[in-house]
């Protein structure tokens, strides 16, 4: 790739994070489908600047012939979009080659989700699952606070410890784009808080400069990662007996979610519990209450069964 392709891609991220705000996980992926773009152009000797229309058909059809899911080339063709209306705007072509274009368009597909007693047995699991007891205390605060709060997975484990003291009854999150909700706590995260900031608050002499982070650890970012969560998770579901493979820290988000439906919440009010924009997005959540209500009558309606 050359120079000037590096300059268009990296003004344009940091565009993207002054004026729209986006979140560092949401530049890093535009950021590599941008420079997977400019290197496919590269090596067909065209280049940003020069690529038209028909070139950037041709590298959405490439990625459909190697294979990629529809979501990742929607996302990829989304960034592409977003980097040539941002190159038109500063003047850096006087075209937009990629303004006509449509996408694959992303795939409707309903959320895995979690039984409440698979959840519960979850959280059994993290009390009892650690190293040591403190390990114990810290994943239990954790699965607690994922559960009762619906967290994004990164807004959880960078979470502030001067937005959990005082034992409060609300949290104050910071989501995507910087925006910020406050969301209750249950009696339960309530209690896993208070215990696992006790111990937390014990620990930090022995580990120099007190961190700002609720769960601090020795990453580059000063907290937990998320990969490291991601997979504390999967054995947490080793232990606990459910299938690791429909357990993921969003699909506690997504369980957090369907048990309020199905306890009468609100959709506008879990709408604002989980932070989205638009409530077309909290709406899946209905569907899949909608297709749970089916299995059930499916396997338990005398009439449903198979002779």
């Amino acid at each position: 790739m050359i120079a000037p392709d590096h300059r268009w891609i990296s003004s344009y991220l940091d565009a993207s994070a002054a004026e729209l705000g986006a979140a560092d996980n949401t530049r890093a992926a535009y950021g590599r489908d941008l420079l997977e773009f400019a290197d496919w152009l590269a090596d067909q000797g065209l280049n940003l600047a020069r690529a038209a229309r028909a070139d950037v058909e041709n590298y959405l059809l490439d990625c459909q012939t190697r294979g990629l899911a529809q979501s990742t080339r929607a996302r990829r063709l989304s960034s592409i979009k977003g980097l040539y209306r941002f190159a038109f705007e500063e003047g850096l072509r006087g075209d937009n080659p990629a303004l006509q274009i449509k996408g694959p368009g992303r795939k409707k597909s309903l959320p895995k989700t979690l039984s409440p007693q698979e959840v519960e047995a979850l959280l059994n699991a993290a009390r009892q699952h650690g190293r040591t007891p403190s390990d114990r205390l810290r994943n239990t605060c954790l699965m607690e606070l994922l559960y009762a709060t619906g967290m994004r997975v990164t807004e959880l484990v960078s979470l502030p410890v001067s937005a959990t003291r005082g034992d409060p009854r609300m949290l104050l999150i910071r989501g995507k784009g910087g925006k910020e909700r406050m969301v209750p706590l249950s009696p339960p995260a309530r209690a896993a808080l208070k215990v696992w900031l006790h111990e937390r608050d014990k620990a930090q002499p022995n580990t120099g400069a007190a961190s700002g982070f609720l769960f601090a650890s020795r990453s580059k970012s000063g907290h937990l990662t998320r990969h490291s969560f991601y997979l504390l998770i999967k054995e947490l579901a080793l232990a606990a007996g459910v299938d690791p493979a429909k357990v993921t820290p969003h699909t506690l988000r997504h369980a957090f979610a369907t048990h309020l439906l199905a306890n009468g919440a609100d959709l506008r009010a879990i709408q604002l519990l989980l932070g989205h924009a638009d409530i077309s997005t909290t709406e899946i959540y209905t569907h899949v209450l909608e297709e749970r209500l089916k299995e059930l009558v499916l396997q338990h309606h005398p009439l449903a069964r198979d002779e």
